[in-house]
């Protein structure tokens, strides 16, 4: 994807490792208490669903979707959600809510008990489809970013690391079967929990 008309106005954190753009986001509000984010969750995004390198993802994360640009849109007419993160086809990772603040990613859900998941956790988009391979890029940029997170919160262990189906099940399905949590515990070198690749369900991504 290109980058976007007003790119010149990111910022860029880089590290060794990791290479973050940040980019203009609006729906986030402050985190209830950041040293409790212990939490990551893993979703799948795609505007219109199933089509990559489009601009329409940054643009509904700025609030500026333009609503008529596809049919599909017209059902996204005043919903503001967010990730901290979105991680591009082609590995780019761009951060549109800071770590230490509430992104609006989790909607209504529940992880171990405790409700109002977003109060807690991190959320990392994927450009992609529940059933649409995922790239080699982007499991290497999410075992980067994720190897980050976890060093600046400890409470994320590999058993607090869901998908978006586990803690809204039946209600979103992402980041779907074409996810391999295998793969991905395996390129960060640990060993799941049994529950936390779990299947699929049916339901709607974003």
């Amino acid at each position: 994807m290109a980058p976007p008309a007003d790119a010149q106005n990111t910022a860029t954190t880089s590290s060794p490792a990791l290479t973050l753009v940040s980019r203009p986001c609006s729906h986030f509000d402050e985190s209830p208490d950041p040293a409790d984010i212990s939490l990551l969750v893993i979703h799948n995004i795609s505007l219109p669903p199933a089509t990559f390198n489009t601009p329409y993802i940054d643009d509904f994360f700025a609030g500026r979707l333009d609503c008529d640009a596809h049919p599909y849109f017209a059902r996204l007419a005043g919903v503001r959600v967010s990730a901290h993160c979105v991680i591009y086809r082609d590995g780019r990772i761009w951060q549109y809510v800071p770590f230490s603040a509430r992104a609006w990613h989790a909607g209504l859900s529940l992880f171990a008990g405790r409700d109002k998941c977003n109060d807690f956790s991190i959320g990392i988009e994927l450009e992609g489809a529940d059933d649409v391979p995922y790239t080699e890029a982007q499991y290497l940029a999410l075992v980067q970013l994720t190897q980050y997170l976890c060093q600046q919160y400890p409470a994320i262990r590999p058993e607090r690391i869901v998908g978006h189906n586990a803690i809204a099940p039946g209600r979103k399905s992402d980041p779907g079967p074409a996810f391999d949590w295998c793969y991905y515990f395996q390129l960060l070198g640990v060993v799941p929990a049994t529950s936390i690749a779990a299947e699929s369900q049916a339901g709607e991504p974003v």
